[in-house]
């Protein structure tokens, strides 16, 4: 396995953002093709993009639990167990256990694979009027301590904090910027240009989309947005007045409360199952 073109995979994918896992052979007993340190990156289309573990059967077995690692963002370590017809049919019908995968094989031994996803950064967008701005200083801070991808998009921006990427010759209407599914967009544009920066906005799959503005603003740009055909349905997804409520004054506790409306949305609370004692 050429482990060249195994690092250019990684790097391919996580350029391009994409989910993706490695699942690595880290353990044999008796007969099995695949040996420890035998790797394959499977995608979060279950494409098996790069290497083999020792054969289809096994593959196909570990690309379900790779998508499931992908899905719950947390690694995994299973037990596959290369058996003939017979016993692969009386092993799944009595194993509870998801870990432990049973596939009909004629190999008649055991790997033990552990399987890691690999995430992209989720992204924060910054949308600026231009020139010094607080809140955008603290936003972009906040960003990066908390593990996002901070994109400033702003002609003129004056910052102390360096984001991942900062866009100056961008359009008031940004569409000469591609977002991404999944973006969390905040809207700072003081009123310079906010419709064309909303009208941009209402037709991309965007996770959040905030915008600083006072109730009056708010209800002056909306209602210019109707009137340009923008669906309601985005106007009622906009959080605003953005942030949550915690009596924020500063422009630091501003975006505290920003970031802490985005946090709530990043890794939404699980509800209980069962019923209540």
């Amino acid at each position: 396995m050429k482990s060249v073109e195994f690092a250019r995979t990684i790097s391919r994918l996580t350029e391009e953002g994409k989910k993706f896992a490695v699942a690595t052979v880290v353990r044999i007993e008796g007969s099995s093709l695949g040996k420890p340190g035998f790797k394959a990156v499977v995608t979060d289309d279950e494409k098996v993009v790069f290497g083999t573990l020792g054969g289809v059967c096994p593959e196909s077995a570990i690309v379900d639990t790779a998508s499931k690692a992908i899905a719950r963002g947390e690694p995994r370590t299973v037990r596959i167990y290369l058996e003939e017809a017979g016993q692969a049919l009386a092993g799944m019908a009595k194993s509870q256990n998801e870990d432990e995968i049973h596939v009909e094989t004629f190999c008649g031994g055991m790997m033990e694979v552990y399987v890691e996803p690999f995430l992209p950064s989720d992204r924060l967008i910054l949308v600026g009027q231009g020139g010094k701005d607080d809140v955008e200083d603290a936003l972009v801070n906040l960003g990066k301590m908390l593990d996002f991808e901070v994109v400033v998009l702003d002609r003129t921006p004056v910052l102390t904090t360096e984001p991942d990427l900062v866009v100056r010759d961008v359009k008031e209407d940004l569409s000469n910027f591609t977002f991404k599914e999944g973006d969390f967009a905040v809207v700072l544009t003081k009123g310079a240009y906010d419709i064309p920066a909303l009208q941009g906005l209402s037709d991309k799959k965007l996770k959040y989309v905030g915008m600083l503005a006072s109730r009056n603003r708010l209800k002056e740009d909306f209602n210019i947005l109707r009137d340009k055909g923008v669906e309601q349905s985005f106007l009622d997804s906009i959080h605003a007045p953005v942030g949550l409520s915690i009596n924020a004054i500063t422009p630091t506790e501003i975006a505290l409360s920003i970031m802490a409306e985005i946090i709530s949305l990043r890794h939404p609370k699980k509800e209980k199952t069962g019923s209540k004692q």
